[in-house]
């Protein structure tokens, strides 16, 4: 296995025909859409990641491009109950198959179980890492438990109560009323 710090831009066939397998630890910092995800903290995070590269058969017996991938790390988000920050483990275990164009991906999208890449010979294994990652987080970020009591009323109890105004139709029919 060969050990890389930041995930390469590499020939998918290449890869494929010399087994390649893949390894490294880079930093949060190194991916610019994680640093956004988690407003510039944790950069210092480790991001862990492999990769492996090999022919397989596909559902029809046809020789095709395989990708193993696997990542996990930890980002410090906000927790949407408390609002205090929160570490998100992301761990991801996916395997890809590549086809040779965007249409064919197209068109054998739906009835494939697997997900599909198109093959090419500057494929940038870092982008594929980090939109992942992304995909992984989850939609609401919150503690199991929080640390600190969730407020979970909208007002103060405190809160002064608005007196109720008279209706400005009621005041028109007592003028209306009143013959003097």
């Amino acid at each position: 296995m060969i050990e890389h710090k930041h995930p390469p831009t590499l020939d998918v066939k290449h890869a494929a025909h010399a087994s390649l397998q893949l390894s490294g630890h880079d930093l949060l910092s190194n991916f610019e859409r994680l640093v956004l995800e988690t407003q510039g903290q944790g950069g210092e995070n480790p991001l862990n990641w492999s990769a492996k590269f090999e022919f397989r058969s596909d559902h029809a017996g046809a020789e095709s491009v395989w990708l193993d991938l696997k990542t996990d790390t930890c980002l410090p988000l906000v927790c949407q109950r408390c609002m205090t920050p929160v570490d998100v483990v992301v761990s991801v275990d996916r395997c890809f198959r590549f086809v040779e164009t965007e249409a064919v991906a197209l068109a054998q999208d739906d009835e494939s179980e697997e997900d599909l890449l198109v093959i090419g010979r500057e494929f940038d294994l870092g982008a594929l890492i980090e939109d992942e990652v992304l995909m992984d987080l989850p939609l609401v970020p919150r503690h199991q438990t929080c640390p600190v009591k969730v407020k979970l009323t909208a007002a103060d109890a405190d809160f002064e109560v608005v007196t109720e105004k008279p209706n400005p139709f009621a005041l028109l029919a007592q003028l209306k009323s009143d013959p003097s």
